[in-house]
């Protein structure tokens, strides 16, 4: 038995790109605010309380740099340094919010993960209204009060959710829940009821949480597969589809409303060739939420939508 690194939220993505300004301009595009450049690295944030929710990088190559959660105490980083498999010192954060961190390696697949904390939040810096909408039979939006909206990007509220093709999945699974408040809120297994995929959140008692921050299935060869961020409504969600369409980027998939999460995706590669999700209406879950274990099959990926591209999970 492991003392478990206690995890409150998920924070920021690192990731490198050759073509720095190119980059640049689709992550503009789809809704990231730049809040600090160097010679190298732009910090994105969203309208959220995040300092910096995406950290591009300039290399020589296209590459995932990692995920980082913020911690619930200092001593969850010194545990980190004592247990965690090549975990790196403490070291101070030298980017939007500051504070301390530790990088460890998961040791399936060698993916980069990041523990934050003492990051010093910000202000939020949009409001957004809950619209009031007309039903057939329930009338919510008062005489002569109308929807009208403006055409643009779709500004990123948070980082929600990122996942990864694990190359070992009962020795990922394995890890992540003996080590960390990670617990399943979906398992999918394959015809031999073999669990291949899960959906992992942060088990943080009676909170109220996504239903997913983290998740992994299994595959030959261990990637990033995309990294997710929160946007209003489904509005803000369809502006920001038509304005990457608009723009001539690749749709990866969507626009769907997925099963187990419940979510709307909408789901875009940048110029890098990563893909990075548009979401709105994910599920909560708490401590009481029951583990699903579902059958894997093309009826447990989406509601309604588009068909699953061929290459979409690979």
């Amino acid at each position: 038995m492991y003392t478990k690194i206690c995890l409150k939220r998920i924070a920021h993505v690192y990731y490198t790109h050759a073509d720095l300004e190119e980059a640049n301009r689709f992550l503009l595009d789809f809704g990231f605010t730049m809040v600090k450049r160097t010679s190298d690295t732009i910090y994105y944030r969203g309208y959220g309380s995040e300092p910096f929710v995406y950290c591009a990088t300039q290399s020589e190559s296209n590459v995932f740099g990692g995920a980082a959660f913020v911690v619930d105490s200092f001593s969850d980083l010194e545990l980190a340094t004592q247990t965690l498999p090549l975990a790196t010192p403490i070291h101070d954060l030298d980017a939007p919010g500051g504070g301390k961190y530790v990088i460890f390696y998961d040791p399936v697949d060698n993916c980069p993960f990041y523990l934050v904390y003492g990051q010093a939040a910000v202000e939020p810096s949009v409001s957004f209204p809950e619209l009031e909408y007309n039903f057939p039979t329930s009338k919510h939006r008062p005489v002569n009060k109308t929807q009208r909206f403006k055409q643009g990007p779709a500004p990123v509220h948070k980082l929600g959710h990122f996942g990864l093709c694990v190359t070992d999945f009962a020795a990922a699974y394995d890890f992540f829940t003996s080590r960390f408040n990670f617990k399943p809120s979906d398992v999918i297994y394959d015809e031999g009821g073999r669990d291949i995929t899960a959906f992992m959140h942060l088990d943080r008692g009676e909170e109220m949480v996504d239903h997913h921050s983290f998740f992994f299935f299994e595959g030959p060869k261990s990637h990033v597969h995309h990294s997710s961020f929160e946007v209003h409504d489904f509005d803000i969600q369809s502006l920001g589809h038509q304005w990457l369409e608009d723009k001539k980027y690749k749709l990866a998939w969507g626009v769907g409303r997925h099963v187990l999460g419940s979510q709307i995706f909408d789901y875009w590669y940048d110029k890098s060739g990563f893909i990075v999700e548009h979401y709105v209406d994910g599920d909560l879950v708490d401590e009481k939420t029951p583990i699903a274990r579902t059958k894997a099959g093309p009826g447990n990926l989406h509601i309604w939508g588009p068909e699953l591209p061929p290459t979409f999970l690979l």
